[in-house]
């Protein structure tokens, strides 16, 4: 066999249509396009659209509403990040910690809307913590050792209005 004599499996290579070669190739004139319109020009993708039936995204109805933007985002640290931070001596034990604290003991890289206290890990020194918000285990762990969590005052609620009644 010499490089000059190779060629493809008979049915390998399919073979092009040739548009627009006159009415009698029978693939002449429009081309296979249909009439005029969108359709018929070159680069068209009509995204979703399947034929006139109401496209998927149209039939299934919309859900819910998207409240990401005001939604709050909190630093999360538990007790055990807490004791190694006291075990390096970049946090001193019985001192008051607030979210400021960590970020600059590199403990936490932000501290966006405020941080919440785990109760993952271990707890060895005293600390009183300014935090968010805690967990009830994370709450009780820390004042087993004697020391502190202040969270911030919970906002009392309006009262509802009440209408007069008529009659």
């Amino acid at each position: 066999m010499k490089l000059n004599e190779i060629k493809d499996n008979r049915g390998a290579h399919y073979r092009a249509k040739r548009r627009g070669r006159g009415i009698g190739s029978g693939k002449g004139k429009t081309s296979a396009r249909g009439g005029k319109g969108q359709t018929a020009r070159t680069g068209v993708a009509l995204n979703g659209f399947e034929g006139g039936q109401t496209p998927l995204h149209r039939r299934l109805p919309k859900r819910g509403f998207n409240r990401e933007q005001f939604r709050k985002r909190y630093a999360v640290i538990n007790l055990g990040a807490l004791q190694r931070a006291v075990d390096q001596g970049v946090l001193q034990s019985g001192a008051t910690v607030k979210g400021e604290d960590l970020v600059k003991a590199g403990v936490l890289r932000r501290t966006w809307d405020g941080v919440k206290l785990l109760a993952k890990g271990e707890l060895k020194a005293p600390l009183t913590l300014e935090v968010a918000g805690a967990s009830k285990a994370a709450v009780a762990a820390v004042e087993k050792l004697g020391g502190k969590v202040v969270l911030p005052a919970a906002k009392a609620k309006a009262p509802a209005v009440t209408q007069p009644q008529q009659g």
